[in-house]
Protein backbone atom coordinates (compact mmCIF):
# COMPACT_ATOMS: atom_id res chain seq x y z
CA UNK A 1 0.00 0.00 0.00
CA UNK A 2 1.60 3.83 -0.67
CA UNK A 3 2.05 6.17 2.12
CA UNK A 4 -0.85 8.06 0.91
CA UNK A 5 -3.14 4.38 1.35
CA UNK A 6 -1.89 3.95 4.54
CA UNK A 7 -2.26 7.25 5.83
CA UNK A 8 -6.17 7.30 4.49
CA UNK A 9 -6.39 3.77 6.08
CA UNK A 10 -5.24 5.29 9.41
CA UNK A 11 -7.25 8.44 9.15
CA UNK A 12 -10.50 5.83 8.57
CA UNK A 13 -9.58 3.33 11.32
CA UNK A 14 -9.37 6.57 13.85
CA UNK A 15 -12.93 7.76 13.00
CA UNK A 16 -13.98 4.21 13.38
CA UNK A 17 -13.09 3.70 16.46
CA UNK A 18 -14.32 7.16 17.52
CA UNK A 19 -17.36 6.03 15.64
CA UNK A 20 -17.74 3.09 18.45
CA UNK A 21 -17.35 5.33 21.41
CA UNK A 22 -19.67 8.14 20.25
CA UNK A 23 -22.34 4.63 19.34
CA UNK A 24 -21.29 3.02 23.16
CA UNK A 25 -21.91 6.47 25.10
CA UNK A 26 -25.77 6.89 23.10
CA UNK A 27 -26.25 2.99 23.95
CA UNK A 28 -25.70 4.30 27.78
CA UNK A 29 -27.69 6.85 27.40
CA UNK A 30 -30.45 4.60 26.18
CA UNK A 31 -30.22 2.18 29.33
CA UNK A 32 -28.08 -0.38 27.73
CA UNK A 33 -24.58 -1.89 29.42
CA UNK A 34 -21.63 -1.90 27.02
CA UNK A 35 -20.17 -5.72 27.70
CA UNK A 36 -17.26 -5.20 25.50
CA UNK A 37 -15.70 -3.84 22.80
CA UNK A 38 -14.22 -4.47 19.09
CA UNK A 39 -14.36 -8.20 20.16
CA UNK A 40 -11.86 -10.24 17.37
CA UNK A 41 -12.63 -13.71 16.45
CA UNK A 42 -11.33 -15.65 13.48
CA UNK A 43 -14.61 -15.12 11.74
CA UNK A 44 -14.57 -11.32 11.89
CA UNK A 45 -14.80 -8.51 14.76
CA UNK A 46 -17.91 -7.43 16.67
CA UNK A 47 -18.11 -3.56 17.11
CA UNK A 48 -19.98 -3.53 20.62
CA UNK A 49 -21.57 -6.23 22.50
CA UNK A 50 -24.45 -4.14 24.69
CA UNK A 51 -26.65 -5.90 27.63
CA UNK A 52 -30.24 -4.95 28.84
CA UNK A 53 -32.18 -7.56 31.22
CA UNK A 54 -32.82 -10.08 28.91
CA UNK A 55 -31.16 -9.05 26.21
CA UNK A 56 -27.90 -8.88 24.47
CA UNK A 57 -27.23 -7.01 21.43
CA UNK A 58 -24.23 -7.19 19.16
CA UNK A 59 -24.00 -4.01 17.50
CA UNK A 60 -22.15 -3.33 14.25
CA UNK A 61 -21.48 0.61 14.10
CA UNK A 62 -20.84 2.52 11.32
CA UNK A 63 -19.50 6.18 10.34
CA UNK A 64 -19.68 7.44 7.33
CA UNK A 65 -18.58 11.45 6.55
CA UNK A 66 -21.59 12.25 4.33
CA UNK A 67 -25.24 11.21 5.83
CA UNK A 68 -26.13 10.77 2.48
CA UNK A 69 -23.47 7.61 2.49
CA UNK A 70 -25.34 5.87 5.32
CA UNK A 71 -27.69 4.20 3.26
CA UNK A 72 -25.15 1.95 1.50
CA UNK A 73 -22.81 1.41 4.75
CA UNK A 74 -24.54 -1.78 5.45
CA UNK A 75 -25.10 -4.84 3.32
CA UNK A 76 -26.12 -8.54 3.85
CA UNK A 77 -22.40 -9.59 3.49
CA UNK A 78 -21.21 -7.69 6.52
CA UNK A 79 -24.56 -8.43 8.53
CA UNK A 80 -23.79 -12.01 7.57
CA UNK A 81 -19.84 -11.60 8.65
CA UNK A 82 -20.90 -10.37 12.01
CA UNK A 83 -23.46 -13.25 13.07
CA UNK A 84 -20.97 -15.60 12.01
CA UNK A 85 -18.72 -13.86 14.60
CA UNK A 86 -21.30 -13.51 16.89
CA UNK A 87 -22.03 -17.46 16.54
CA UNK A 88 -18.68 -18.21 17.92
CA UNK A 89 -18.52 -15.69 21.29
CA UNK A 90 -22.70 -15.55 22.02
CA UNK A 91 -22.06 -18.67 24.31
CA UNK A 92 -19.77 -15.99 26.28
CA UNK A 93 -21.74 -13.04 26.62
CA UNK A 94 -25.38 -14.43 26.85
CA UNK A 95 -27.12 -16.77 29.63
CA UNK A 96 -29.77 -19.05 28.89
CA UNK A 97 -32.69 -17.52 28.21
CA UNK A 98 -31.65 -13.97 27.47
CA UNK A 99 -32.61 -12.56 23.75
CA UNK A 100 -29.70 -11.99 21.18
CA UNK A 101 -29.87 -9.76 18.27
CA UNK A 102 -27.78 -7.82 16.04
CA UNK A 103 -28.09 -4.12 15.88
CA UNK A 104 -26.82 -1.45 13.74
CA UNK A 105 -25.92 1.69 14.59
CA UNK A 106 -25.08 4.28 12.02
CA UNK A 107 -23.63 7.61 12.41
CA UNK A 108 -22.44 10.61 10.34
CA UNK A 109 -21.64 14.43 11.47
CA UNK A 110 -24.66 16.70 11.99
CA UNK A 111 -27.27 13.38 12.23
CA UNK A 112 -28.18 11.69 15.27
CA UNK A 113 -27.43 7.96 15.76
CA UNK A 114 -29.59 6.10 13.18
CA UNK A 115 -30.02 2.51 15.45
CA UNK A 116 -31.67 -0.25 13.79
CA UNK A 117 -32.78 -2.77 16.43
CA UNK A 118 -32.72 -6.87 15.27
CA UNK A 119 -31.03 -5.89 11.84
CA UNK A 120 -29.86 -9.19 10.92
CA UNK A 121 -32.88 -11.74 10.74
CA UNK A 122 -31.71 -14.49 7.94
Amino acid sequence: MTKDGTAKREVAERKGREGEAQAAQWLMQQGWTIAAERVKTKLGEIDLIARKPGMVAFVEVKWRKRAADLATAIDERRLARVAAAVEVVAHEYAADGEDLRIDVILLAPGTPPRHIANAWQP
